[in-house]
């Protein structure tokens, strides 16, 4: 059994894309995957199935829950290796965690993507890549950072944004 971290992309952000989050665990338990538990209301849920092909799994999730639920999103997996890898290999010391965040992206960013992109000019904000995420040091908070938009409109492959304390409950 493969254990995953499935991370719905805008959902219960304001009035838009709601989704209960007992609904979206009896999604899961219709696809049959096993110890279904969910986090907060953001569309987080970690579940165990036998596939472990993680593009089938997100393309299973994302039919179901436009079919069941009538909600259209992307589906972002990481096994729970692939978390607690993540979890580790932070470049950053994290004294406050609502001020680091990772950006988890579907699909691997061509490897010339930040040509030509000042992120020193968003200082004191800071980031950091490794592979298909992004790791921000947000001192300012979230709700005013300007380099996690401006490294979104770069990239072409969905992605969503959790802060660290989200990331560290769910490895």
């Amino acid at each position: 059994m493969t254990r995953y971290v499935a991370l719905l992309r805008a959902v219960n952000l304001g009035s838009h894309k709601k989704i209960a989050m007992p609904d979206l665990r009896a999604v899961c338990a219709g696809l049959g995957y096993d110890d279904v538990q969910t986090y907060l209301q953001s569309g987080n849920v970690v579940f165990s199935t036998a596939e472990t092909v993680a593009e089938k799994v997100a393309q299973d999730l994302e039919e179901a829950l436009a079919a069941r639920l009538g909600l259209t999103t992307d589906v972002i997996l990481r096994t729970a290796d692939q978390m607690r890898a993540l979890v580790d290999g932070c470049p950053v010391e994290v004294s406050d965690p609502t001020k680091v965040s990772v950006l988890f992206l579907r699909d691997q960013p061509a490897p010339d993507w930040l040509d030509g992109f000042d992120a020193g000019s968003f200082t004191p904000e800071a980031l950091w890549t490794a592979g298909r995420d992004i790791y921000f040091h947000l001192p300012n908070g979230t709700g005013r950072a300007k380099l996690p938009p401006a490294v979104g409109r770069r990239l072409r492959t969905p992605a969503t944004m959790r802060n660290w304390r989200t990331v560290t409950n769910l490895t």
